[in-house]
């Protein structure tokens, strides 16, 4: 994934730690091949435990990465309807709009 996405706060911990970030980026690659899960299914699931967590950098984050895997945007709003049941209203409206700035930012090609 290219890295112009992501926040100047990341990028510089990235830039001042690289040796630490790589070997995050290999425990990332490993959980995602560690057992059956499709790439889609394992995005998904990414994006559903950041809208349970209320985290608006991994909602935006995980939205961005299956966005550019191919994963429709119906999804990705339907992920964070299915918070109503387990996180609450709160953190479903917080999830549907974060996921809607991504989609804006996606259509406007920022």
């Amino acid at each position: 994934m290219p890295a112009d996405y992501l926040p100047p706060v990341y990028q510089a911990l990235r830039t001042r730690y690289p040796a630490v970030l790589e070997a995050w980026d290999r425990v990332a690659a490993a959980t995602h091949s560690a057992g059956p899960l499709t790439p889609r299914e394992a995005h998904l699931v990414q994006l559903g435990i950041a809208i349970g967590a209320r985290s608006p950098g991994g909602v935006r984050s995980h939205a961005r990465r299956a966005l550019a895997e191919g994963i429709e945007a119906d999804a990705l709003l339907q992920a964070a309807l299915l918070a109503l049941t387990t996180s609450g209203i709160t953190a479903t409206t917080a999830a549907f709009g974060w996921i809607q700035e991504v989609l804006k930012e996606a259509e406007a090609g920022t």
